[in-house]
């Protein structure tokens, strides 16, 4: 059995590193890509949330999600979470448990404090904050709990 060697062209080392770094780079331009991409969706979903605005029903939504927690014996609702970033300092405030975090607050959890400081509070309720969790070692979402 004979080959004919000359039939295909013989790929030198130096062809293959080149081919192997315009893969690596084409691979890294996708992840570039995928990561901008990922960032600029992060970024729109924080802004709307920041930009949110109160629900019209938003009283008869929570007296009913409040009523059913008592029913079941608990003395608190979470009422909204979302990343410790989101806060003037980083959430440094809440996971330090200063009494002074709520003027930490911005956009939108802060028109839902102002809701509770005029609707809530006078009637003899609290809002409680904390770190839910603490991805990589820092602050991740906090947490905000209607407590009764």
């Amino acid at each position: 059995m004979t080959t004919d060697a000359t039939a295909t062209t013989v790929l030198t080392p130096q062809q293959l590193h080149k081919l192997s770094q315009e893969m690596a780079i084409a691979e890294a331009r996708k992840a570039e890509a995928d990561a901008r991409k990922a960032e600029e969706h992060k970024e729109a979903v924080k802004k709307a949330f920041m930009e949110r605005e109160l629900r019209p029903d938003a009283m008869p939504y929570l007296m009913s999600a409040v009523k059913h927690a008592a029913e079941q014996g608990k003395h608190e609702f979470s009422v909204m979470q979302f990343a410790a970033e989101l806060l003037s300092d980083g959430g440094r405030q809440v996971n330090n448990f200063d009494p002074n975090w709520t003027e930490t607050l911005q956009g939108y959890p802060k028109r839902a404090y102002e809701f509770f400081v005029q609707y809530l509070k006078p009637t003899g309720y609290r809002l409680r904050a904390q770190i839910l969790d603490y991805p990589n070692g820092n602050l991740g979402d906090v947490g905000i709990f209607l407590c009764w």
